[in-house]
């Protein structure tokens, strides 16, 4: 049986692999389908239906993988994903790539908020103390973050394939969907070799939420969805897709932009677990989350491409600070036979809300106005913050309590 060290250390890898994955998808989807001619609506749908395909995985994975297994679970998903890569790979029609996306789980959004993420955050608790708990999320995140950022760079290859290597747009996006393929099998192949630790104990029953647990569960659930409704608006995708049409950007550009962003997301979750063990969870979530969006509205009134990337970069220091955070507090107040639930209803929300906005938003880009979905996206961003605020501010976890 391995050791629980052994055990994060498998999870970490699973996670920043699939993170990497994800990162090369979120920087050539929108690119990918504009290369066949589709507009920006097609281009939100196909973002949607990736991210409905997350909301069902995660959906399931809720209520049945501690009957089918945690380690079965994950590598049933990357399973998935990796068939959706090879979709993407080997198909240039448009109805066949919807559907890819759709029952692969492609992920447009650039960060990784999919059904494996609902089983690691149980599995990590398992095999955690609670004083450790919050920065073995940190480093989890770091993790992820840090695998979101190659991949960001890695989405950059279809440029350099049609640069050094001759190939046609539509053959350099191919081959980069091999290699999307390949990093989700070396996934699964990090989740097969977990041990039994991770799994549910035997005097641990699966049951539902307590009736002290459900309405604390729901509320925050609510206000998750809230959060990621207006993040649907900022995918990677959309947000790659508006640098391109606002200032002629391409992936050779944007693939080491968001490389940059996803290293200050990365180490912004270390910042995260030092600051709440000062001032609590719940602060640290709303008192860095909310400055965040305030910064994305001025990006849209940048006059020129290095304000505008400045700007994005500061926002960025500091969005993701309430990803470990929120992650950490939520299976700290509920039992610990409840924490796949209470995690999978939380992120069942957040995807639903994710799969529904970028259809909005690209439908927005193209009716109203580019810049629209950075307006009313952070407006949502900030409603949720002080509806948070006030809602959970004097519900604290066990290592806040006196």
């Amino acid at each position: 049986m391995n050791h629980p060290t052994t055990d994060q250390a498998l999870i970490y890898a699973s996670a920043g692999l699939r993170a990497c994955a994800v990162g090369i998808s979120g920087i050539m989807l929108a690119l990918h389908l504009v290369t066949l001619g589709l507009n920006a609506w097609m281009i939100g749908l196909a973002t949607s239906l990736g991210l409905a395909g997350c909301a069902f995985g995660t959906a399931a994975v809720t209520f049945v993988a501690d009957h089918w297994g945690r380690r079965a679970t994950l590598v049933l998903l990357g399973g998935l994903m990796a068939a959706g890569g090879a979709a993407f790979a080997l198909s240039d029609g448009p109805g066949v790539l919807l559907a890819a996306a759709l029952l692969g789980m492609v992920n447009g959004m650039g960060r990784d908020r999919g059904a494996g993420l609902t089983v690691e955050q149980a599995m990590l608790p398992q095999i955690t103390g609670a004083a450790q708990r919050t920065g073995v999320f940190a480093w989890y995140n770091l993790t992820v973050d840090a695998g979101h950022a190659v991949g960001s760079l890695l989405g950059g290859l279809p440029a350099l394939f049609r640069a050094r290597g001759g190939l046609d747009p539509l053959a350099s996006y191919q081959g980069a969907w091999v290699l999307y393929s390949i990093l989700c099998l070396t996934a699964v192949a990090c989740a097969i070799r977990l041990s039994r630790a991770v799994e549910l104990t035997a005097r641990e029953p699966i049951r539902r939420l307590s009736p002290a647990s459900r309405p604390l569960v729901i509320r925050f659930a609510a206000l998750s969805g809230l959060d990621s409704l207006g993040g649907g608006f900022l995918t990677t995708a959309l947000l790659g897709y508006w640098f391109f049409r606002r200032f002629g950007v391409n992936e050779g550009l944007l693939g080491p932009l968001f490389f940059i962003v996803r290293i200050l997301n990365g180490f912004s979750h270390l910042g995260a677990a030092w600051l709440a063990r000062r001032i609590g969870l719940v602060n640290t979530m709303v008192f860095t989350h909310l400055p965040s969006s305030l910064l994305l509205m001025t990006v849209p009134f940048a006059p020129n491409l290095p304000i505008a990337i400045a700007l994005f970069l500061v926002r960025e220091s500091l969005v993701e600070m309430d990803v470990p955070t929120r992650q950490s507090y939520i299976v700290a107040v509920v039992d610990e036979s409840e924490r796949l639930r209470a995690a999978g209803l939380t992120n069942l929300t957040r995807s639903v809300a994710w799969a529904i906005a970028p259809a909005a938003a690209g439908a927005l880009m193209r009716t109203l106005s580019l810049s629209a979905p950075l307006v009313v996206g952070p407006g949502l961003k900030i409603a949720y913050d002080l509806l948070l605020y006030r809602a959970f501010r004097h519900i604290k976890p066990p290592e806040e309590r006196g």
